[in-house]
């Protein structure tokens, strides 16, 4: 029965153009690329594309600092991108960017349609305003004081102590953090997409299994608080596409970025002889999946979908997101040498090692994974090394000195080989549905199995008696065929690796197991190293190289509550007003931090009888594993509000002056989760 075979496109997010590749981003990367390859070794037909995100104010900014056009920064930085993602492996049919007439093309296109159809207005807003540099600010090139508890050096529009919500304008004291000046307040004309347009479309969209579990629940919260309108433009001046018909006007990245994913595809297009419409058309029966992290899921399933929908195209078989990285269970850090760039990693250590690291630790659920050096080391070294590329030279040589490079005409253990192949589907499903570390514990499970037989029948005592040389060709074979099938199972996720392991077989190009045959009087080469163990001394320097250079920056002085004076008390109130609040005691059930806030930790907490989620600015002074498991009081009837990060369903309490000198109110022992606060 012949096989069918399947036409896949898959993209991941779009890299932005204003900064280097760090092993954060590298999750994202290696796992979609893992799951191309697989689909590639399958006989599928499958394009993977992607494209530097490299329109916005950051980068025309930077450009300006630099002495350079925006142009010439981002053909730099798209150079240094995909140097760094080919040394990685990342094998993309087309990387390319954003600044592109084929992006342009598609942009203006979906525009002009979704105008047509009248799910574009326009309205004005009040933005705030540099003087000195005469362009529109940002959120989080505005920062002041918080107008809540008056916390300095608050960015945009939430405040990361006290997690109070607000609009820029509303900051004390605010400065443009580009020219120091006090923003004025100025009118401005922008362009809106109605996202509510689509709301029924997006509520079955949803839930019809093209997002994971958590995701299509998580989705919830927005249909609940309201779909919003979205902002697609920006004033001048701003590096991007002008909207047509609208002059000073540009397309904001929100819109144009995604876009990217066809503008890459159409060059792919282009120079290929693809067809773009049997991949984008509305009726279209290719399969089209996007890799995410979980931080542009709203983006990606709400605003990107409508759009695409409104616009006549099809929307994706799928969205596959996933969590963040934490280096030895902390956020990456400069200062102890934990903020890896990819550039920095590639001149210390080889590539396939992260690449099997993250495969042993992802799944297909919405999960962080942490980063341990430790237990990456051990991982490599056991798993890789001492295991499956083992085989291969416990038993090539024997075949190379006494055989001449030749295997046995038979093979000696045809049901230990077939039972290996017999493993093809269980592992493909594995790799299909994303459980990575469950496809490299069963591939291991089958090394283990290898190195058993080879330890039972001990080819090297063999080899010492007399008229024994049939047996240890045949013992030596087995143990080279057994590596073959493992080497096709480890192909996806160590392509490099198993390529020397093609040329040492001398069997053509390593494909997907389910019909392999076992390699029988057949010519095999020298084996060489496949790969070697980690080494500490380049794993210690890679740390090293990655720490901030503290010695060029002057120590801050510490900051201590004791230079401050007394926190005066605020008006008197009513008592019914303050009964008006319900504090409760709550259980710290799971803490973790929140991606993109460098105040900010998501806290669950149980009252007993429901759990409810809350942002609390309290990261500079807690980690997450200070947290869980502790009894805190927090404000139970604050009304959930929509932060930026998520929803917040209340508040929980600390005293101190902010920064790491905060300290959270706990209960005398005794308490239970949701007690009120009498």
């Amino acid at each position: 029965m012949s096989k069918q075979i399947r036409k896949i496109l898959v993209t991941s997010a779009l890299p932005y153009a204003n900064g280097p590749i760090h092993i954060g981003h590298l999750v994202e990367y290696i796992q979609t690329d893992i799951w191309v390859r697989f689909q590639k070794q399958r006989g599928h037909t499958c394009h993977y594309v992607c494209a530097d995100d490299a329109h916005g104010t950051p980068i025309m900014l930077r450009a300006q600092q630099e002495g350079i056009t925006p142009e010439q920064l981002i053909a730099d930085t798209w150079t240094q991108h995909n140097a760094d993602f080919k040394d990685f492996n990342v094998a993309f049919d087309n990387f390319y960017s954003t600044h592109s007439d084929e992006t342009k093309h598609y942009a203006e296109l979906i525009y002009a349609r979704l105008q047509e159809q009248g799910h574009i207005h326009s309205k004005t807003i009040t933005q705030a305003y540099d003087p000195v540099k005469n362009m529109f600010l940002p959120d989080r090139f505005i920062k002041g004081e918080c107008p809540k508890c008056g916390a300095a050096d608050q960015y945009g529009d939430n405040c990361e102590v006290c997690s109070a919500t607000y609009a820029p304008t509303d900051l004390i004291n605010p400065i443009s953090a580009i020219s120091g000046e006090k923003p004025i307040e100025k009118d401005s004309e922008h362009y809106f997409f109605k996202l509510a347009d689509f709301e029924k479309m997006l509520q079955k969209w949803t839930k019809s299994g093209h997002l994971q579990e958590q995701v299509a629940n998580k989705l919830n919260e927005w249909f609940e608080t309201g779909l919003q309108d979205w902002d697609i433009s920006r004033d001048a001046p701003y590096f991007g596409f002008e909207i047509p018909g609208a002059p000073g006007k540009f397309f904001y990245v929100w819109l144009d970025a995604p876009v990217g994913y066809m503008g890459s595809f159409q060059k792919l297009c282009d120079d290929s002889g693809l067809d773009f419409a049997e991949y984008w058309d509305k009726d279209s029966s290719t399969e089209l999946y996007h890799f995410i992290g979980k931080d542009i899921v709203y983006f990606h399933a709400l605003f990107w979908p409508a759009m695409l929908t409104g616009a006549g195209f099809r929307t994706p078989t799928a969205i596959f997101a996933h969590g963040f990285l934490t280096v030895n269970g902390e956020k990456m850090s400069k200062s102890r040498g934990t903020f890896i760039k990819a550039r920095t990693y590639l001149e210390h250590l080889n590539p396939e090692y992260l690449r099997y690291y993250f495969a042993a630790k992802l799944n297909n659920r919405v999960e962080d994974i942490d980063l341990n050096f430790e237990d990456f080391s051990q991982r490599v070294n056991t798993d890789l090394v001492n295991k499956v590329v083992n085989i291969a030279s416990r038993c090539s040589g024997f075949i190379k000195k006494r055989f001449d490079g030749k295997l046995s005409a038979e093979c000696a253990e045809p049901a230990l080989f077939a039972e290996f192949v017999d493993a093809s589907e269980d592992i493909a499903q594995l790799y299909e549905s994303r459980e990575y570390g469950k496809a490299m514990r069963a591939i291991s499970g089958l090394a283990d199995k290898a190195n058993q037989y080879i330890d039972d029948k001990q080819p090297w005592i063999v080899a010492k008696q007399e008229d024994s040389d049939q047996q240890l060709q045949d013992i030596c074979s087995v143990g080279i065929n057994l590596f073959y099938v493992i080497a096709c199972y480890l192909k996806p996720v160590v392509p490099e690796m198993v390529a020397k392991a093609e040329q040492f077989l001398n069997a053509g190009e390593f494909g997907w197991p389910e019909q392999l045959t076992p390699l029988t009087d057949h010519s095999i080469n020298k084996f060489k190293p496949l790969m070697t163990r980690v080494d500490p001394d380049k794993l210690a320097a890679l740390i090293e190289a990655s720490k901030e250079n503290l010695e060029k920056k002057a120590p801050a002085p510490k900051k201590t509550s004791k230079a401050k004076a007394p926190e005066q008390a605020a008006e008197t109130i009513e008592f019914d007003d303050f009964a008006k609040i319900d504090l409760r005691v709550a259980l710290i059930e799971k803490a973790e931090l929140v991606e993109g806030a460098d105040k900010l930790l998501r806290l669950s907490l149980s009252l007993g009888d429901e759990t409810r989620q809350v942002l609390a600015g309290i990261r500079s002074a807690y980690t997450p594993e200070q947290l869980e498991g502790r009894l805190t009081v927090m404000v139970a009837n604050l009304k959930p509000r929509k932060m930026r990060f998520g929803i917040s369903e209340g508040m929980v309490l600390a005293a101190g002056p902010g920064g790491d000198e905060l300290w959270i109110l706990s209960p005398d022992d005794g308490a239970k989760p949701g007690m009120r606060i009498k």
